[in-house]
């Protein structure tokens, strides 16, 4: 007899053990065998039996949603077994065991009435008053979280106006009793699973883990919250986030704070503004926790009950206060989130790490239903973490998270996009091409990619052909969205325009401007509203010479968008071509006005002004745009540079003006004659300039954009100086200049003007050498170099040279007439006049500054 009852007994701890752990396989492997006869554990057995027959039917059949369903056999046999305990009696300790299983049974089953009977006669609240097992606290909470789920359903039946807000309430407090019995569970449950002294990791525990406690509980833990969120207590349900994430982490809860640390960052990053956030309280709870509580689970721990620890009414889950500090921490010294963006970033950050060691890797067929479901997960969290650093324009820290998926993201297009997508906003250009060409070989007919990679080509990379292609698949898609056609149409006359540029032939290029002018028509027929495409027909017409046809595209541009500043800046140009200088001038006035930070206009507004007012007129604006500058610089560089900034985590891009992200290209294209040559030329520029301030030269610290605006303005400042005869301030401006962009082949060419103008040719010739070796495109140093070899008797050198300038620009009608002035002393009086017929034609439409000098941007 006495043999008999320590069987029971050690199989009665047996069995609570795998209950508490969930271990259905185990505890069917024991009710199987006859040893569960005994006389003292046949109850339990019948309980055991019901409670895995229903615990695995519901794995396989979630009770999210309540519909009236038949009862499987698996449910009927579980029935049956707790039918058998609860007439055992109510003396029986399986008793209300059995009445929660079968309250639970019959909401699986949409049974709603008979499951409030079951739980009104279990009497919730007592049992709460007392000492539970681990086993039945999980049972209580989940009586709590199904009572929840009743009234909620019965309260949706009802009509608006019968609605009781008390009601209501009492809904939120049995879900937040359920969320805090089940987070107390969980830990409770992580000392019996991993209290044994065996150490193991969280990627191997993660996946073994989710089911302890399962869709009900789940749902009761992230229930509350939202139900405080939808009555329009947003205080009160991101304050009950807070509270679930404060509870201690032990190995059993991980992927349920996972899901709430992503939903809190949604909520906040969707429904919170700065002005109406309020940051987390530091204040403590109800109790200290065991700050040992990570640790005793990991390296285990002698339990010698099943039984918790916890005094009456105190089932609520052990919190991290700020007594769980490490000694040497103030609490001044806490991360606190200040900004609404902080926190969700803080929440975003951690839940990435847990989905990272939570994703499944295994490609095999038995385990692409976890592999999905951890996809999925990941995806949700990346989408929010790409919305919350886009909002801060932190694109690097996005590619680089996202970076971090491509090893589970094979053949999963969206992944890849996002990806595709960050690398662009960062301008890591190169490898964007490279995702957005994996992301075709997954969906070839995908014309937002194609629009994308074609962009990418033209607009950054200057790969002409490929970007043709892109957007030639792009048009034969033939989309219905006449946005992405005219898209195509516009990127096919972009690809043709700069081939253009770049073409040695005359003819290969007379045909590229027809084909671009022809793509641009077909662009206008299909969005015959969209602004951007009369803009770049009028710049390509313009480059074609074709001035009267390039002034009605632009103002038809203007007409549709009248906020554009580079059709104002086109605008401008062309009426300098048709000599209207006047017009001119009142056209880029009124642009400057409208926008004052616009650096490109301001540089053609000093230009105009010189011709139309004098040197010294633009010379005041030059200063102007020092003062400008000045303004840019203190406003950018404290916020970007200086760690006591007041918002050191936004970066300079966020805070650029509408030329500062242009003028980069205006700088490089100004009397260049080559796209191509012209982006080599600025990667020089860099590279020297690196070198540069590595050895002897001083460079002025601050942002390198901003400093190449500066030396711009002193160049242009230098060249007025020049023009009024006073080659010494012009030296002063250089010298200034040489402190911004030491090596720059615009600095080598006023250096140039400036020795050509004392009378040193020599180091004139230096110069203008120095600056083509920069740059070999730059027009206006091959002029002058030509026409001081023509000076000093050079002429076939100065024949050389010049037909260099023509052949890259065919445009530059200075070089054309210097050319036909060389010919003609070199005796070749037929040649020599058609150059001078040609220069001067081309000098009849030429514009105050190259038309190369607006840049092809595509929005």
């Amino acid at each position: 007899m006495a043999a008999s009852k320590k069987v029971a007994s050690r199989l009665e701890n047996e069995i609570e053990k795998y209950r508490a752990e969930c271990n259905w396989e185990k505890l069917k492997e024991i009710v199987s065998q006859k040893k569960t006869k005994t006389q003292g554990i046949e109850v339990l057995s019948h309980l055991v039996n019901g409670e895995y027959r229903l615990e695995e039917y519901l794995l396989r059949h979630p009770p999210t949603t309540i519909n009236p369903k038949t009862a499987a056999p698996d449910l009927e046999e579980a029935r049956s077994h707790l039918n058998q305990v609860v007439k055992a009696g109510v003396k029986n300790s399986c008793y209300k065991d059995a009445l929660l299983l079968l309250a639970k049974l019959h909401f699986a089953l949409g049974e709603i009435e008979e499951t409030s009977k079951l739980l009104e006669k279990v009497k919730l609240d007592e049992i709460c008053q007392q000492d539970l097992p681990c086993t039945k606290m999980k049972l209580v909470a989940e009586g709590y979280a199904i009572k929840g789920m009743v009234m909620e359903l019965q309260l949706t039946s009802e009509e608006e106006g019968k609605r009781d807000k008390a009601t209501e309430d009492n809904i939120i407090a049995m879900y937040e009793k359920a969320g805090d019995l089940a987070m107390y569970y969980l830990q409770e449950a992580d000392k019996i699973r991993y209290g044994s002294g065996t150490v193991m990791t969280i990627s191997s525990t993660g996946a073994h883990t989710s089911h302890l406690a399962g869709p009900v509980l789940e749902t009761a833990v992230q229930r509350a919250p939202l139900l405080h969120i939808q009555q329009g207590n947003l205080n009160k349900g991101i304050n009950r986030f807070r509270q679930i994430l404060k509870a201690v982490e032990v190995r059993t809860t991980q992927n349920i704070r996972t899901t709430i640390a992503r939903e809190l960052a949604e909520v906040l990053l969707r429904g919170v503004c700065q002005q109406a956030y309020t940051q987390p309280s530091l204040e403590n709870r109800d109790e200290k926790p065991d700050v040992h509580q990570r640790r005793s689970s990991s390296l285990g721990g002698s339990l010698s009950s099943l039984r918790t620890s916890s005094s009456k009414g105190s089932l609520k889950p052990k919190m991290y206060t700020t007594d769980s500090r490490p000694s040497h921490c103030p609490a001044e010294f806490l991360f606190v989130p200040k900004t609404v963006d902080e926190e969700a970033l803080l929440l975003l950050l951690l839940s990435e790490v847990q989905v990272n060691r939570d994703v499944v890797f295994n490609r095999t067929a038995e385990h692409a239903s976890g592999r999905e479901h951890s996809y999925l997960h990941a995806t949700a969290v990346y989408d929010l973490l790409a919305i919350a650093l886009s909002r801060r324009a932190q694109y690097n820290l996005l590619s680089e998270a996202l970076d971090r998926t491509m090893k589970f993201s094979f053949q999963e297009l969206h992944m890849w996009q996002q990806f595709g997508l960050a690398l662009l906003s960062a301008g890591k250009y190169t490898r964007a091409l490279l995702v957005f060409q994996e992301c075709l070989r997954l969906d070839p007919d995908d014309t937002t990619i194609l629009m994308h990679a074609a962009k990418v080509c033209l607009q950054h990379l200057h790969k002409m052909d490929e970007g043709i292609i892109f957007a030639q698949r792009l048009v034969d898609l033939n989309p219905d969205n006449t946005f992405l056609l005219s898209r195509g149409y516009l990127m096919l006359g972009l690809g043709y325009g700069m081939k253009s540029t770049e073409a040695a032939l005359h003819q290969e290029r007379k045909e590229n401007q027809k084909e671009a002018l022809q793509f641009f028509k077909l662009a206008t027929s299909s969005d015959p509203e969209d602004f951007l495409l009369h803009f770049h027909t009028a710049l390509q017409l313009a480059l074609s010479r074709q001035i009267p046809e390039a002034l009605q595209s632009v103002h038809k541009a203007l007409t549709l968008n009248p906020d554009h500043a580079p059709s104002y800046h086109l605008l401008a140009l062309l009426l300098s071509a048709q000599k209207h200088y006047s017009e001119a001038l009142s056209t880029i006035q009124v642009a400057c006005k409208e926008f004052p930070q616009d650096f490109g206009l301001q540089f053609t507004k000093v230009v105009v002004e010189e011709v139309c007012k004098g040197p010294e007129e633009a010379l005041m604006t030059c200063k102007q745009l020092l003062e400008m500058w000045k303004e840019n610089h203190d406003s950018v560089i404290p916020s970007v540079e200086n760690p006591g900034g007041t918002d050191p985590d936004r970066v300079a891009s966020e805070k650029r003006s509408i030329v500062q992200m242009g003028l980069s290209e205006y700088i490089d294209r100004t009397d260049a004659g080559s796209v191509h040559n012209s982006v080599a030329a600025s990667k020089v520029e860099q590279a020297l300039s690196e070198v540069a301030s590595s050895s002897s030269y001083l460079i002025k610290s601050g942002s390198p954009h901003l400093n190449r605006i500066q030396g711009q303005i002193w160049l242009m400042t230098a060249e007025l100086f020049l023009s009024l005869n006073k080659p010494e301030d012009a030296k002063n401006c250089v010298n200034e200049a040489a402190l911004m962009t030491p090596l720059s082949h615009r600095l080598l060419y006023v250096r140039g003007l400036i020795q050509e103008s004392l009378g040193n040719y020599t180091e004139a010739r230096a110069c203008y050498d120095s600056a083509l070796a920069i740059n070999p495109s730059h027009i206006k140093s091959l002029q002058n170099l030509g026409k001081l070899h023509m000076e000093l008797g050079n002429l076939e050198m100065a024949e050389r040279v010049l037909r260099s300038a023509v052949n890259k620009d065919p445009t530059a009608h200075k070089a054309w007439l210097t050319l036909g002035k060389v010919l003609e002393a070199q005796g070749e009086f037929k040649n020599a006049s058609n150059c001078l017929m040609t220069g001067l034609e081309l000098e009849a439409t030429s514009p105050i500054l190259p038309f190369t000098t607006i840049p092809r941007i595509i929005t």
